[in-house]
């Protein structure tokens, strides 16, 4: 019989398997990732400057669902580490530029085995994965009209 407080059950909810899972996948990460000297935040930022080679802050944290608050810091490392640079746009002061410096192109050649790897540490077939992250995309599209993910 079920009474108004199951709706309040750790085993009713949506969020907690993806929050498990999400933290779980992200932890299977690290051993790959300190091997290239990078976070996982680092590592998705890496992706998307791997791909784009520049863009602007903005944009960044647009394609990443990260805040500037997250995003500076993160940022300011991996321009330590001289994987990026950050400068000020040259059309428009307001905007800062980042753009991926040759270590950080040749850093792609490490990371393009890290996806495989992680592959090998997830049971899922590929029809599965294609589904779930069908299914994820719709949910985040959800949750903000604007976002292009």
């Amino acid at each position: 019989m079920s009474n108004k407080y199951d709706v309040l059950k750790l085993d009713n909810q949506l969020c907690f398997p993806l929050y498990a899972v999400s933290k779980e996948i992200v932890r299977r990460y690290t051993p790959f990732l300190n091997e290239i000297d990078l976070t996982y935040t680092q590592y998705i930022a890496m992706m998307v400057m791997w791909e784009h080679r520049e863009m602007s802050v903005k944009e960044l944290g647009k394609k990443l669902l990260l805040d500037s608050g997250t995003l500076t810091p993160l940022l300011k490392t991996l321009e330590k580490k001289e994987l990026v640079t950050r400068v000020r746009s040259k059309t428009d002061e307001r905007f800062l530029v980042v753009t991926i410096t040759d270590k950080g192109m040749a850093l792609r050649e490490k990371a393009v085995e890290v996806p495989a790897k992680i592959g090998g540490c997830i049971n899922l077939g590929k029809e599965e994965a294609v589904q779930l992250y069908a299914t994820l995309r719709k949910l985040l599209s959800q949750f903000d009209g604007e976002q292009s993910i």
